[in-house]
């Protein structure tokens, strides 16, 4: 180790091995950059980027060792052979690009090592082969250990360096530039350790040591742009990466279509507010937000106009959203806002101004319309205390909203999440209700209004909670869609009814209804067929009613249906007529035997008279398209008059008969059955 050091202090000049050391360290800090790089290449670009990496190490170990050299002082006249110097560059080049392929591409275990053993080999090759280059005028010997130690330096040195690179972690090119500069060092000045000059006068001067200088100065010069050059191509390609990543990041966090954050843009966003708005111990106010109306869009004029819409929305959003305020889009019709306030005034300010921005009309081609939106409120920290619990809470509030048809903005209330256990329970409670036999199926009687005689009853299901008691449909019946048990619901009202009806005498129709949930997911057609050949009840007594909204999710395919169904036999009832989308273009293009008018209008027709001129006009649009009409709600005599005086094909109501059970029907003798035991009944 003094050999070594006294080599360097008292026969190298110490500006030179500075030099040398910088080229060496940069060199092998580009090195080290472009072998990483060359691990997450494919293909043609993996070799091109392994080839520029044996260049950088080539260039950083061969000038390296030739400013050191013209910086060492042998006493004695120096010369350089050309044809060995070059060929020592050569092998610097070509020994280090097959040990830096080996390390990343052989696939054994060893491969990092045996790969920087070559390396290091290439570098001790390199530096002897330079040596016979350097011609002195003098006997040259050389210390044999000295030789060795400084191969093995290099050796050692290069394969824990590339070892440390394939490994990976934080500071993997760090560590693996650090040890190949030092495996550089230790070999040349171990290496010019071992070598020894005796003088011999053979006359001549010694080589002018400022014309050395200026050599090692013009070599570290053209070190240096080289390097530089990779650098460069290193920086391009990264710079390329890093904005090909900043791209893809946006991307993942932006809605394609409107270009406000999407859900995962939404969750990293509060991340980054919640801790501010703890430190700064504030408020955050997230908003929920749901489109009232978007489906009539998507239903009435396609999903471009919906898309168009939605675009035609967030960019009326953005322009409102002011400073600490941010909204983003997380589903079909669904946003996100947030509001950082101190004053609840702000608040209200916000939430205002965003009702108003979704109330207001949007005009598209020559047509108008307004979507309108439910509004949930959630405040961190008032309601939650954390994302996950902020985002739920406001779904309850918005969920409430939109339930709620007296008011579009509704805040968080901790009562909201025990509505949600009781529907949560309701739901496991519908799941045992099937097993248990807790449905039952009520009839309703349906009148004609000339004779007031029977035409058929409506199948009614009734849910008998063992500790509830009576649960309305109301209650279950959206439950039971959400969670998708309705299929099975629905399947058994319609076999229990076609069973029992098939009994009846007089053989009367009953009418079931149809959930838009059924009519998308079953193939109701087959199961109709399959119920009534089960029950050998005629097809023309079976009579499925059914809402406009039920065929408005797809019209092509709800037509097709109709059609099948028709084909059987079974007539089909347009249930709740006169609200929602009710349009003479549903009527003209679907297959209906019968219109029911919603009870609506028939609670009001005797105060209102915009329901009385209503209920004029279907009754007059059913006898121009010859569709019978069937008046829903019937509760008074009054009612009943106006029909009859309006010229009402069919009623159903209070006023001439509840919804009962079979058996209570079959007692009061509107029924007879046939072929029923008591117990079937």
């Amino acid at each position: 180790m003094m050999t070594v050091l006294g080599c360097i202090a008292h026969e190298h000049n110490p500006w030179l091995v500075l030099v040398a050391l910088l080229v060496g360290l940069a060199g092998s800090w580009l090195t080290s950059r472009l072998f990483l790089r060359t691990l997450n290449a494919q293909h043609l670009q993996r070799f091109g980027w392994h080839f520029l990496t044996g260049v950088a190490a080539a260039v950083a170990v061969w000038c390296t060792h030739f400013i050191a050299m013209l910086g060492f002082n042998p006493r004695v006249p120096v010369m350089f052979d050309t044809t060995v110097t070059m060929l020592s560059l050569l092998i610097a080049l070509t020994g280090t690009t097959a040990g830096f392929l080996v390390a990343a591409d052989w696939r054994a275990k060893c491969a990092p090592a045996v790969g920087g053993a070559i390396v290091g080999l290439a570098i001790a090759l390199m530096h002897y082969t330079g040596m016979q280059a350097y011609r002195v005028q003098g006997i040259v010997t050389w210390n044999l250990p000295g030789v060795v130690a400084s191969v093995a330096l290099a050796v050692v040195l290069s394969a824990i360096a590339l070892q440390s690179a394939i490994r990976g972690g934080r500071h993997a090119g760090n560590i693996m530039a650090g040890t190949m500069a030092l495996a550089i060092a230790t070999l040349h000045f171990t290496g010019m350790s071992a070598f020894q000059v005796e003088p011999a006068q053979i006359g001549g001067a010694v080589v002018d040591l400022g014309t050395q200088r200026v050599l090692a100065f013009a070599v570290a010069c053209a070190a240096f742009v080289i390097v530089a050059v990779g650098l460069v191509a290193w920086l391009l390609d990264n710079g390329q990466r890093n904005e090909a990543m900043e791209q893809l990041r946006l991307m993942a966090l932006t809605d394609p279509l409107t270009g406000l954050p999407n859900r995962s843009g939404v969750g990293r966003h509060l991340d980054t507010v919640l801790p501010f708005v703890d430190a700064q111990a504030i408020k955050l106010a997230l908003v929920g937000i749901d489109l009232n109306r978007f489906k009539e869009i998507n239903d009435l004029r396609g999903h471009q106009a919906g898309d168009d819409v939605l675009r035609l929305l967030a960019q009326r959003v953005t322009e409102l959203i002011g400073t600490g305020e941010f909204i983003g889009r997380v589903g079909g019709d669904e946003f996100i806002a947030t509001k950082a306030y101190v004053e609840r005034t702000d608040l209200v300010e916000f939430v205002t101004r965003l009702e108003a921005a979704f109330a207001k009309p949007i005009g598209y081609g020559n047509w108008e319309f307004v979507t309108g939106a439910s509004l949930g409120v959630a405040v961190y920290p008032d309601d939650a205390k954390d994302k996950v619990e902020l985002m739920s809470n406001a779904d309850l509030a918005m969920y409430r909203a939109k339930a709620d048809l007296t008011r579009s903005i509704c805040f968080y209330e901790p009562a909201m999440d025990e509505m949600v256990k009781n529907r949560l329970r309701l739901a496991a409670d519908l799941r045992a209700a099937l097993a248990h036999r807790q449905f039952h199926v009520f009839y309703q009687v349906q009148t004609s209004v000339v004779t007031g005689r029977p035409t058929g009853y409506e199948a009614l299901i009734r849910w008998q909670h063992p500790q509830r008691g009576l649960v309305p449909p109301a209650e279950f019946i959206p439950i039971a869609e959400e969670t998708g048990l309705i299929l099975e619901i629905g399947e058994w009202v319609l076999r229990e009814a076609c069973l029992k009806a098939s009994t009846w005498g007089p053989p009367y129709k009953v009418s079931v209804n149809v959930s838009a949930v059924q009519f998308a997911h079953a193939n109701l057609p087959k199961l109709i067929r399959d119920v009534l050949a089960e029950t050998k009840l005629p097809a023309e007594r079976l009579e499925l009613e059914l809402t406009e909204s039920t065929i408005f999710v797809d019209r092509k395919r709800a037509l097709q249906v109709l059609e099948e169904i028709k084909a059987l036999g079974v007539g089909i009832a347009l249930d709740d007529f006169g609200t929602g989308y009710s349009s003479l273009g549903t009527l003209r293009a679907f297959p209906f035997d019968k219109i029911k008018l919603d009870r609506s209008f028939m609670n009001e027709v005797e105060s209102n008279p915009q329901s009385k001129a209503i209920i004029r006009a279907v009754l007059a649009i059913g006898k121009s398209l010859g569709i019978p009409v069937l008046a829903e709600g019937i509760e008074t005599q009054a009612q009943l008059t106006l029909l009859e005086n309006e010229g009402c094909d069919e009623i159903q109501g209070f006023l001439i008969g509840r919804p009962a059970p079979l058996s209570l029907i079959v007692a009061s003798g509107q029924l007879t059955l046939t072929g029923a035991t008591p117990q079937e009944i």
